[in-house]
């Protein structure tokens, strides 16, 4: 079975990497330290310090491996593959909410590397694969939990 290729920006792919180092470096030696501290308490049937230390590791050690699962079948978007003309993965767009009137920009990223808060929306949400093809002038309507949203491209990557 194949690996699901993971497209990247290069600002992506370092945020990852170094993610990635972090966790190796540090906080593996921070959870191996909580661990020997809740060790020392003695006896741990019932020790909730060494369950939770535990606990930690396992989760860091799942987020290493799925990092490094991600890093190991990534590819970078480089920019001969960011249009100017179309939406697509690594381009930037400006939208306007046809009903409230409000402009925002969001940058349409993989999965991998979506964060909504820093504007950085998956070409898998149904937002952004709304937006995916679309052209200045476009409109799409978008069903979401309250609704229906209906949006304007305005511009892709500064250019109407």
């Amino acid at each position: 079975m194949s690996e699901k290729e993971v497209l990247l920006t290069k600002e992506g792919l370092s945020r990852l990497e170094n993610e990635l180092e972090h966790l190796k470096t540090v906080r593996r030696r921070e959870v191996a330290d909580r661990i020997k501290q809740a060790l020392a308490f003695g006896d741990i049937t019932e020790n909730a310090e060494y369950d939770d230390a535990k606990n930690e590791q396992a989760f860091v050690e799942g987020r290493i491996a799925m990092l490094e699962k991600m890093l190991r079948n990534a590819r970078l978007i480089s920019e001969e593959d960011i249009q100017s003309e179309v939406v697509g993965l690594g381009t930037r767009v400006k939208l306007k909410d046809l009903e409230y009137q409000d402009e925002f920009e969001y940058m349409i990223v993989s999965s991998a590397e979506a964060d909504p808060g820093a504007a950085k929306i998956s070409n898998e949400s149904p937002v952004g694969e709304a937006l995916l093809g679309k052209k200045p002038g476009d409109t799409i309507e978008v069903e979401v939990p309250v609704g229906i949203v209906r949006y304007q491209v305005i511009a892709i990557n500064g250019k109407h």
